[in-house]
């Protein structure tokens, strides 16, 4: 994980360009470098040092004229270099490098050829392409100044007051001078109607080890984020059995307002029955506060959901880092696969309920992936993301929306999730645990966090402001003084229109009470209320 800065154009000072990629220092704490091509365009790259510690150094050049940078990681970089990179000279042993190898052997035609997560920019001349993962697990943004100088960067940090149009680089889809946007992500999936695959659960449980396995890759330690809820469980649990095959015990992490919240209480269940090495992290709803202006700074969002959920996160990020650990595995992805808010119990049809997840899938970029990178990486930390892998989303996203619906299964969510799961002889997790109601992120860490910041917010906009809020902010008006209040501290640090733009706002769906939280769920109830399991078989 690291942050890339690519400027493709003549004339832009050295000196600055080092300035606005320190911008994103906190995404490569361990190394810095700048390189100016033949042609004069400019290639910079933050590092955080993952795989290959020694001989990763970025830019990476090829064989002949090319040159490459990149964020993430390519977890098949191995089968690629001893097969179809066979016949080329590897500089490094960096999972990067594959990158510029495959174009050099393919040309642009290579990106469907990567299993990884990644955003990426080449430079061979004149010419270039730019490059971002399948589902947008890896940020990037691009813009243009009043010159007509090509940005790409990692954030919007060190684009924002350079370029006078810039936006958010599509998920899935690559950029040359020559092809324009091309989309070279198209999954059986994204078309609702081909959801008709019968239930594996076996299947399901395989392809979602087999991920989590890819992304144990590292060369440094690795940790999982421990929420308590039924998606970081199963990772965490997954992880535990993989890395105790080598030996290795897995440190996990939890955080909450104390000791009694409830995902905190759920993640001390779970720790103690996989034996990790387990760290409880404590905050304070005045903590939460102080540092909202510089959250939103970090997140480059206004978007409610992702403050309040980003907020804990960023303490966990920051005590996990401190700690000398760079990876972690997270949840992300589970609860759009498998129609898992409580939202989706509403789903006036089976259709709709496949349409929605879906979109979901598809947005994941603007919301909980944005709010994983970048609390996270605020402090060089890397999440990984196991739901959101290719061979897991096409087994999962295909099976048919009637086996994934809570009303299919007396009203549970996520029960086919659970039940590829449900191993009696060898459990993965406590029963307690894989049958828990879904818990959001920023609910769990203790229902006080969003409630009394709530009341803050209204103490810092007064009725004639919220009153007044269009005219001030025409897009993506704010409706609520919390949603107002974070819009201003964005609008501080981001006042451009196109920076407002790269915001999409959460609104669930098919309920009264439009507030992103799940307590706003009619189906919600306290997590510490005894749950049994449903009398459902397969």
């Amino acid at each position: 994980m690291c942050g890339i800065l690519a400027i493709i154009g003549k004339g832009k000072d050295e000196k600055l360009v080092k300035t606005l990629s320190k911008r994103m220092a906190h995404r490569g704490p361990d190394e810095s470098d700048l390189l100016v091509t033949e042609n004069g365009h400019i290639l910079s790259h933050e590092r955080l040092s993952i795989i290959d510690l020694h001989s990763g150094r970025q830019p990476i050049k090829g064989t002949k004229s090319a040159y490459m940078v990149h964020n993430g990681e390519i977890y098949n970089h191995q089968e690629l270099r001893d097969g179809i990179l066979k016949n080329h000279t590897f500089k490094t042993k960096s999972d990067s490098e594959v990158i510029v190898r495959l174009y050099e052997e393919f040309g642009y035609d290579f990106l469907d050829k990567l299993d990884g997560d990644f955003a990426f920019v080449v430079i061979d001349g004149d010419d270039f392409i730019a490059g971002r993962d399948p589902l947008g697990v890896k940020p990037l943004y691009y813009g243009l100044d009043e010159r007509g100088r090509i940005y790409f960067a990692s954030e919007m940090k060190p684009i924002a007051d350079q370029c006078k149009t810039f936006s958010t680089f599509p998920p899935g889809h690559f950029y040359t001078p020559k092809t324009g946007f091309i989309k070279y992500y198209r999954p059986d999936y994204e078309d609702f109607k081909k959801a008709d695959k019968p239930l594996d659960l076996p299947l399901i449980r395989a392809t979602l080890t087999e991920a989590t396995r890819k992304r144990l890759m590292s060369d440094v330690p690795i940790g999982v984020l421990l929420s308590g809820g039924l998606d970081s469980s199963l990772t965490s649990s997954i992880a535990a059995r993989l890395l105790k095959e080598k030996g290795k015990k897995l440190h996990s992490f939890s955080i909450g307002l104390d000791a009694d919240a409830p995902d905190a209480k759920a993640a001390r269940k779970v720790a103690e029955f996989l034996g990790t090495e387990h760290h409880e992290i404590h905050f304070t709803v005045q903590q939460g506060i102080e540092i909202i202006d510089q959250l939103i700074w970090h997140l480059e969002t206004y978007d409610v959901t992702s403050v309040r959920a980003s907020t804990p996160m960023y303490f966990l990020s920051k005590a996990i880092a401190d700690l000398g650990i760079k990876v972690v595995l997270s949840g992300e992805g589970a609860d759009e696969v498998f129609g898992g808010y409580l939202y989706f119990r509403n789903a006036p049809s089976s259709e709709d309920f496949q349409k929605e997840t879906i979109e979901r899938v598809q947005k994941l970029f603007t919301a909980d992936l944005l709010r994983a990178d970048k609390s996270t990486m605020a402090h060089g930390l890397e999440a990984r993301v196991p739901f959101l892998d290719k061979a897991f989303l096409d087994a999962a996203m295909t099976i048919s929306a009637e086996e994934k619906q809570p009303k299919t299964y007396d009203g549970k969510e996520k029960y086919i999730l659970r039940k590829a799961f449900d191993t009696p002889d060898n459990p993965y997790l406590p029963d307690e645990v894989l049958w828990r109601q879904k818990e959001q992120f920023s609910d769990g860490v203790g229902y006080n966090w969003i409630d009394e910041l709530i009341d803050y917010c209204a103490t810092k906009v007064t009725d004639a402001q919220l009153e007044t809020a269009e005219i001030l902010y025409p897009y993506n008006t704010p409706t609520t003084k919390e949603a107002y209040f974070y819009r201003s501290i964005f609008h501080k640090h981001f006042p451009q229109i196109s920076a407002a733009q790269t915001v999409r706002k959460w609104i669930p769906k098919w309920q009264e009470n439009q507030d992103p939280s799940g307590r706003a769920n009619a189906a919600h109830f306290q997590a510490d209320v005894e749950i049994a399991k449903p009398f459902v078989s397969i």
